[in-house]
């Protein structure tokens, strides 16, 4: 084809000329599709928002049902199928379905009452009594069933355990009562004088009971069960008078589950603790004031669930729960006032248990009913019920309703909705005296080995670790990537950073997955051995660097001149890794000659710490190389994007590079340079993997580096896939989740603010 002079006007390329000016319709097709990719852009961010307030929605949906208020709704007033006296200080129980209530009466009979609409059921006698009264009852709660412990006006004790038979028939559920007589003996063969109080626990060794026959006399039961190779097991029954020298006289007694302590309260208001842990041998322990007002009579004394806290009732109407510990300082275990609760208006009459955890549950005669959990130390639910004479109550065995026994005979039914007693934000962040600890103290433990376990929710150890780690983290990250980006940026030759960053950028890809596994795998047994050496090495390279760039300068300026400038980086690698292994020899010389040959050893003695393989060292290396390539991109691309005219104004004035990178380009790039910081900062917080495979995942609340942590995001992942789900704990680690939620979001929020707050300094550079 022949070039003409249009074709050489259009671009001498010898192809036909493309018109300089666009159709209307192009015009409008491009507009068209500029709108759309707009609409997109704002319907993707809209999207993302809308995510992250769904994720919201949802964490908040699975945390409100733990900050509801606890209530109690009355079902109604249940009367026994005819006249049925309570026995003295006689419990009263239900079924775990709630369709039976159960008492002793005065006259020696169970009695069973209907709490649905199932027919009444007759009065069970209970053999063997003789026709002697009913003076004194407890009851003592086994895995198999419930027992009630009889004491007779003839000075016997009868066990009687009580357990429910579910059948079906017809589609429907039929609880039926099965009670089993025990064999009954005597509490005072001699004198038969009536028990006036009673308590019972079957510990390991056998049955122990403890009953009161005289207003300061005691006597304590212990059968010994002899198993025998041939014929059957002998039962060997041992009493033990115990006469108490006291003001007043007894009013209360209670026993632990295990039979090693004896609790005795008395008219003048004193708790009496006796030692039963030698056979043979009661030794008064202490002696403690334990009412809320001085001389007030202590009625009622109460073990929760697991047998560690004791509950005190006075005639003041005060509630209060100690526990036996040993404080600091102080050689022996004493009983020590824990928490005091709300109190009643008149003498607390009445307390019950529940089977499931740490709550319980006082009545007072006027009807006044208070539920109250010990952990917290929090009374949840008051309650008045409207029939007179109030004598007994009890927590139901799924801990879902209350029933209360009156003078008559009858019993109130109430439902109890409380799933969630131990949350509070005092047990979520503060300090809560736990059972066994010696003071209140922040703890994370949310199973155990049995089923009285206290479980301890507190997320301040979870948040303590999570700020810990991202803080070692970024004490190791933050100086190598920031420097580093400044000397990529303003020093190195422009064909070695075309390799470096990109190199650098790859880093970020990394699993933390794969940088969490070599860390727990390899880089902590690799750390343990060196740990002098690791703090000898920052020492020792900023001196090699140091001597070397003084002989450097001291070279002659042909020799200087071979190496291109931005390259100087070969040069000190040697003298790094001369440095480094400089170090590694001084660390052995010094854990040698004076650390005794064995850092960790040292550390325990000198200084108290303790050195656990996976720690905050080993996490602060990993994690840190796994956000050094965040911080170093962001900053690289800040400093990067500084005008170059103010780079030669400063060279122009005299200035020099390092003046000039330092005075001039780091300010300016300031506001790039902190939201770096910031977006490694919220990865360090965000981590898990690493920070589960690299620490021993132990909630401690300790800033030494040698020991472990636990981090919220951690906790997270190993926890929620065990956790029932509705359950408390399921649901305070849906509350974890909100708390990094919000953490992430204030400091992304301080961030922008702090980086509006310097573009607006440095702008006008």
């Amino acid at each position: 084809m022949a070039v003409t002079s249009e074709t050489l006007k259009a671009g001498g390329s010898g192809l036909p000329a493309r018109p300089l000016l666009q159709t209307r319709q192009q015009t409008s097709r491009r507009l068209g599709l500029d709108r759309w990719a707009g609409r997109l852009v704002v319907l993707g961010g809209v999207t993302i928002i809308a995510s992250i307030l769904a994720i919201l929605a949802v964490i908040l949906v699975e945390v409100y049902p733990m900050f509801e208020t606890p209530h109690a709704a009355l079902v109604g007033l249940r009367r026994p199928a005819g006249p049925a006296e309570p026995a003295p200080t006689s419990p009263v129980a239900a079924d775990e379905y709630r369709e039976i209530a159960y008492l002793v009466t005065a006259e020696g009979a169970l009695t069973f009452i209907a709490l649905n609409d199932r027919a009444p059921m007759p009065p069970v006698p209970v053999p063997g009594l003789g026709g002697a009264r009913v003076t004194a009852v407890t009851s003592w709660v086994s895995k198999e069933g419930v027992w009630y412990v009889i004491g007779t006006a003839d000075g016997r004790i009868v066990p009687v355990e009580i357990k429910f038979e579910v059948t079906y028939e017809g589609g429907r559920r039929a609880v039926v009562p099965v009670p089993a007589i025990g064999e009954s003996s005597f509490l005072d063969p001699e004198q038969r004088r009536p028990v006036q109080r009673l308590t019972f626990a079957h510990t390991g060794a056998g049955p122990l009971a403890a009953g009161q026959l005289g207003p300061r006399e005691l006597v304590i039961q212990t059968i010994v069960e002899k198993k025998a190779l041939i014929g059957e097991s002998k039962r060997e029954a041992r009493l033990e008078p115990l006469a108490l020298a006291i003001d007043g006289v007894v009013t209360a007694v209670r026993v632990d589950e295990r039979g090693d302590d004896l609790f005795v309260g008395t008219s003048t208001g004193r708790i009496l603790r006796y030692d039963l842990r030698e056979q043979g041998s009661v030794r008064l322990a202490e002696v403690r004031e334990a009412t809320s007002r001085s001389g007030a009579a202590v009625t009622e004394i109460g073990l929760l669930n697991g047998d560690r806290t004791v509950v005190i009732g006075d005639a003041a109407g005060g509630v209060s729960s100690w526990q036996v510990v040993g404080l600091p300082g102080e050689g022996e275990r004493r009983l020590t006032r824990i928490h005091q609760f709300e109190g009643h208006q008149g003498p607390v009459v009445a307390f019950s248990p529940s089977r499931r955890d740490k709550g319980f549950v006082t009545a007072d005669p006027t009807g006044g009913i208070r539920v109250h959990y010990a952990t917290s130390g929090r009374t949840l639910i008051s309650l008045q019920a409207e029939h007179p004479g109030l004598r007994a109550v009890a927590i139901a065995p799924k801990a879902d309703g209350l029933v209360s026994l009156h003078d008559d005979g009858a019993v109130s039914h109430w439902t109890l909705a409380n799933p969630h007693p131990e949350i509070t934000l005092q047990t979520l962040f503060g300090a809560v005296w736990y059972e066994g600890y010696a003071g209140p103290d922040y703890v994370w433990q949310s199973h155990g080995g049995t089923d009285d376990f206290e479980a301890k929710y507190s997320l301040t150890p979870l948040a303590f670790g999570t700020v810990k780690g991202t803080l070692y983290a970024l004490l190791f990250a933050v100086p190598i990537a920031l420097l580093a980006a400044l000397y990529v940026s303003e020093f190195m030759h422009p064909t070695m950073k075309s390799y470096v960053k990109p190199v650098v950028e790859v880093m970020a890809a990394l699993p933390s997955v794969v940088l969490g596994f070599i860390a727990g795998l390899w880089l902590a047994p690799v750390v343990e051995r060196v740990v002098p050496a690791l703090f000898v090495l920052p020492v020792v390279v900023a001196v090699a660097i140091l001597i070397a760039a003084a002989l450097w300068r001291g070279l002659p300026a042909t020799l200087r001149g071979r190496v291109r400038p931005g390259t100087e980086m070969f040069v000190v690698i040697p003298v790094v890794v001369v440095a480094g292994a400089t170090a590694l020899w001084l660390g052995g010389v010094i854990e040698d000659r004076f650390l005794g040959a064995d850092y960790r050893r040292w550390l325990l003695s000198a200084l108290g710490f303790t050195y656990d393989q996976r720690n905050s060292l080993v996490v602060g290396i990993a994690m840190g190389f796994a956000v050094i390539p965040i911080i170093f991109t962001i900053a690289e691309d800040s400093l990067a994007n500084v005008p170059q005219h103010l780079r030669a104004g400063s060279l122009a004035l005299g200035a020099t590079r390092w003046q000039t990178a330092l005075r001039v380009v780091l300010p300016t790039a300031s506001p790039g340079i902190f939201s770096a910081v910031m977006i490694g900062f919220g990865r360090a917080v965000g981590e898990t993997m690493i920070v589960l495979m690299a620490t021993g995942n132990t909630p401690v609340m300790e800033w030494s580096i040698f020991n472990g942590f636990r981090a919220l995001s951690a906790n997270i992942a190993v926890e929620l896939p065990e956790a029932p789900v509705g359950h408390t704990h399921y649901r305070v680690l849906f509350l974890a989740a909100l708390l990094l939620f919000c953490l992430t979001f204030l400091v992304n929020t301080v961030a922008e603010l702090v980086r509006l707050q310097l573009r607006r300094r440095y702008r006008y550079l």
